[in-house]
C-alpha cells in the first residue's frame, strides 16, 4: 500500500519476494487459542473520534540497564496516538497532567479505558475524571483483552520501535519517541482504517464529529 500510494505498480509478489530478500519481515509468537464460555462485558464501542480513549503503560530499559517507563494514549476510533511520554517514574498526577494536556489539544472524551494499575485507580485521576465528566472503564484483572485497542497499540510501538533501538539516554529516547509518534499518527496506514494514516481518517470524520457534539 506505501509503494502504491507513492505511484508505483507492483504486485504482491513481488513485494512479498523482497520483503523476505531484505529480511524485514517480522515473527510474532503464536498464541493459544482459548474458548470461553461467560460473556465479557465491555462498554460501548465508539461511533466518532474524541469518544473513547484507551489508556496503559509500556516498559523498557536503556542501554545503561535504568529501567524506564511509557504512557500510551490512543482514541479508540481514529487510532490517533495523544500521548506517547517515557520517564524513569511516572505518577497518578504525571497521568493526570499529561491527559489534561491531551484534552487541551483534543478536547475531553466521554470514556477512557484503563486497566487495574495503581496510577489509574489512585485518587488524583479519579478526581479529574470527576471534574472533566469523563467515565473511567476498568478492565477485569488479569483481562488485558478487555482493553484491546491499547494492547494492540502497545504491540506495534514495541515491535516498530522499542524493539528496534538501543536508546542511550532519557533524551534521546524521548526524541525519538516523538519522532515515531509522528510517523505513526501521519504515514502510517491502517487496514482497519481503510489503508489511511489516523490523521487522515480523523480528517475524514471530523464534520461527522462535530456535528455530533453540536448536536
Amino acid at each position: 500500500m506505501l509503494v502504491r500510494r507513492d505511484g508505483l505498480k507492483i504486485n504482491h509478489k513481488r513485494t512479498e519476494r523482497l520483503y523476505g530478500e531484505l529480511k524485514l519481515s517480522l515473527r510474532r509468537p503464536k498464541r493459544k487459542k482459548r474458548y470461553r464460555s461467560e460473556l465479557r462485558v465491555k462498554p460501548d464501542r465508539a461511533a466518532t473520534v474524541g469518544e473513547v480513549w484507551a489508556m496503559d503503560f509500556v516498559s523498557d530499559r536503556l542501554r545503561d540497564g535504568r529501567r524506564v517507563k511509557g504512557l500510551t494514549l490512543v482514541d479508540t476510533f481514529s487510532k490517533e496516538n495523544h500521548v506517547l511520554e517515557f520517564d524513569t517514574s511516572l505518577t497518578g498526577e504525571r497521568v493526570v497532567s499529561l491527559l489534561e494536556f491531551a484534552v487541551l489539544m483534543e478536547g475531553a472524551p466521554k470514556a477512557i479505558q484503563v486497566d487495574n494499575g495503581p496510577e489509574f485507580i489512585c485518587m488524583a485521576l479519579d478526581r479529574w475524571a470527576y471534574s472533566r465528566g469523563v467515565s473511567l472503564y476498568f478492565s477485569r484483572p488479569g483481562k488485558p483483552t478487555d482493553n484491546a485497542y491499547i494492547e494492540s497499540f502497545n504491540g506495534k510501538l514495541r515491535d516498530e520501535f522499542l524493539n528496534m533501538h538501543w536508546f542511550g539516554s532519557m533524551q534521546e529516547l524521548k526524541h525519538k519517541a516523538q519522532q515515531w509518534q509522528s510517523y505513526y499518527n501521519e504515514e502510517r496506514m491502517h487496514g482497519s482504517l481503510g489503508w489511511m494514516t489516523p490523521a487522515e481518517f480523523r480528517k475524514k470524520d471530523q464534520p461527522t464529529a462535530l456535528g455530533q457534539r453540536i448536536s
